[in-house]
């Protein structure tokens, strides 16, 4: 994770330079905005990307205050989160001029071996109530690295960086083990029954004995 405007400027120019799609996601329909990046201030003050060809979806983007987007980096997962989009042209493009992102997340593939959760009976989670809004999500892998989960919430955004402060995972009736995670990545998905959901990815930042119990009858299972 970045804070720093000079890095996060090399990483988006980057970006720019090769072209690469960024993605995100707009409203209870998980609608997909793809898009590239145009213009990359060199002051850090904004920054520009192309217009959707569909005009139902710029209007879906400027009606969000921040908008998250993903892209791929020299091999690298890349998130990042931009604020206050506007309508613009870059040249004859129509295009959407946002904040300079003040955070920017990269990340490899996890290594570690991940075991799939079934969900009969489910592992699930009680995400971040110690927190302002706790939520309950659905498991679905876990690694000794963190844990993969399905959010059916469409109203919740978790941008990468999100620390999840006292998370209760509860596998059938057992007392539930407490731990913290950070967000690295949230991606849309679309169930087996056609319904719509986003798929986020965490690390651990306090792993206990208990977690690592837990994560290891998974692995155990899964081999």
């Amino acid at each position: 994770m970045s804070h720093s405007s000079e890095e996060i400027a090399r990483v988006l120019e980057s970006i720019q330079k090769l072209a690469q799609p960024i993605t995100t996601t707009l409203g209870s329909d998980a609608l997909p905005f793809r898009s590239q990046l145009l213009f990359v201030d060199p002051d850090r003050h904004y920054i520009t990307v192309a217009a959707a060809a569909s005009e139902a979806l710029n209007a879906a983007l400027l009606a969000h205050p921040r908008v998250s987007f993903i892209s791929e980096f020299g091999g690298r997962h890349v998130e990042f989160a931009a604020a206050d989009p506007q309508r613009t042209t870059l040249g004859a493009t129509p295009a959407i001029r946002l904040r300079f992102p003040e955070v920017l997340v990269t990340f490899q593939q996890r290594h570690e071996p991940r075991a799939a959760v079934t969900r009969v009976p489910p592992l699930r989670c009680v995400a971040d109530s110690e927190g302002f809004a706790p939520f309950d999500a659905q498991i679905e892998d876990i690694s000794r690295a963190g844990i993969g989960f399905l959010l059916y919430a469409s109203d919740i955004t978790l941008e990468p960086g999100t620390v999840l402060k006292g998370c209760r995972i509860r596998r059938h009736d057992t007392t539930p083990i407490v731990v913290d995670l950070t967000v690295r990545y949230s991606t849309p998905v679309v169930l087996d029954d056609g319904s719509h959901a986003h798929r986020s990815g965490c690390v651990f930042l306090n792993p206990t004995r208990e977690v690592m119990e837990l994560i290891e009858s998974f692995l155990r299972a899964d081999g």
